[in-house]
């Protein structure tokens, strides 16, 4: 199961992805297991060497009692020291962010891919609208 962050692919142009592991607790695993992941409006920040994904929503576990987490707290990500550093230079580039694009497993590990993007222009979005409406009109003549 993959859960995709659409709004980001429509506010950014995606010029690297990379994927990283993410560092979860018990009752975190089993929301995400269950799809209860919203990567909306989360973003990656480089902070004293560790790259962490913050605004990140995973509901709380329905049968978690006292042990549930918090829904939107800072979670560290798994990287190497190189990748780490070759990110920090993407983004001290003018314009550049990481977003967070999509959550999946690999095996029994919960993987995110994030992708180093650029903020899309109005006319861009336009111009993405309108290619999605394409697709849609090729696919209802099939």
């Amino acid at each position: 199961m993959e859960i995709k962050n659409k709004k980001a692919y429509f506010d950014y142009q995606v010029l690297e992805e990379v994927e990283a592991g993410i560092v979860l607790q018990g009752t975190e695993i089993k929301s995400v297991r269950k799809g209860s992941v919203d990567l909306k409006d989360s973003y990656v920040l480089i902070r004293h060497g560790e790259a962490v994904v913050l605004n990140l929503y995973i509901a709380p576990y329905t049968e978690g009692n006292q042990f549930n987490h918090e829904e939107r707290r800072t979670r560290k990500l798994l990287l190497h020291k190189s990748e780490i550093k070759k990110l920090r230079e993407k983004v001290l580039q003018n314009g550049v962010t990481l977003v967070p694009l999509s959550c999946y497993f690999v095996k029994q590990h919960v993987k995110i891919k994030i992708g180093v993007c650029k903020g899309k222009k109005l006319f861009d979005k336009r111009e993405s609208i309108r290619k999605r409406d394409l697709e849609r009109e090729a696919r209802r003549q099939f």
